[in-house]
């Protein structure tokens, strides 16, 4: 059974086997998503790309704009994948980003801001699986965000199963999915973290709030993770990370 992840690298290794198991399920319309304000998408991407490695050619990567795309370019001279950028809204034809030879797709860090040409690629994709790591979909107070933009978004990530899934609350609490495994709650007590909830579905805030109320109220049924910590120590290192 998956533990919480002491480092990102951990975190990195499992949501790769969670992803390759979902994509053998069956599952198409993948994310992961590790929250973590100080994270590098580039370098998430780098090390989180090797489990596709069995595609070569036929995977697809694509980064928000033109620019990104270029720096992966640049950085990524040598690897046989492709590199692609998501395009604007006022890209001429984003249906020539797709090609018949494309196998698998890998969209790195889109924000709500893409959401219309990233539903309209993953038309062209069709049948075809893709991966969005580190999606910023659900950011709050994006500029020119109104309701029917807000629904679209919605429509959109509702089609989206997710594999992997980790988000400290605070340095005392955060919220774990490991797929197969079901979404988990997990509450630090007495130095040791433990999980106090399994759910179907991913909590709400309300939801996340009640359950935390009760979680710490009630005594430790005996399941730690035998690592404390955790969450305060992937904050640290990911902030060093950012330095």
């Amino acid at each position: 059974m998956p533990q919480l992840p002491n480092t990102l690298e951990d975190a990195i290794a499992q949501a790769q086997v969670a992803t390759q198991a979902a994509l053998a399920d069956g599952y198409t319309r993948l994310q992961v998503e590790l929250v973590f304000p100080e994270l590098k998408h580039m370098s998430v991407a780098e090390q989180f790309i090797p489990a596709f490695q069995a595609y070569d050619s036929r995977l697809k990567i694509f980064f928000t704009d033109a620019g990104a795309a270029a720096l992966a370019r640049r950085d990524w001279a040598d690897v046989p994948f492709k590199i692609e950028d998501i395009g604007t809204a006022r890209t001429a034809s984003l249906e020539s980003k797709i090609q018949p030879e494309d196998e698998i797709f890998l969209f790195v860090a889109p924000s709500s801001v893409e959401v219309p040409q990233l539903e309209k690629l993953c038309e062209y994709i069709g049948d075809r699986p893709f991966i969005i790591l580190n999606p910023r979909l659900d950011e709050a107070g994006v500029v020119g965000i109104g309701y029917t933009a807000r629904q679209t978004r919605e429509r959109f990530i509702n089609t989206i199963e997710s594999s992997y899934y980790l988000r400290p609350v605070d340095d005392e609490t955060g919220v774990f999915r490991c797929y197969p495994r079901q979404w988990e709650v997990w509450l630090q007590k007495s130095g040791n973290y433990e999980k106090i909830a399994d759910l179907p579905n991913k909590p709400s805030g309300d939801e996340l709030d009640l359950i935390l109320a009760k979680g710490s109220q009630t005594s430790s049924d005996g399941t730690r993770t035998k690592k404390p910590g955790v969450f305060k120590s992937l904050q640290r290192f990911l902030k060093a990370l950012s330095r």
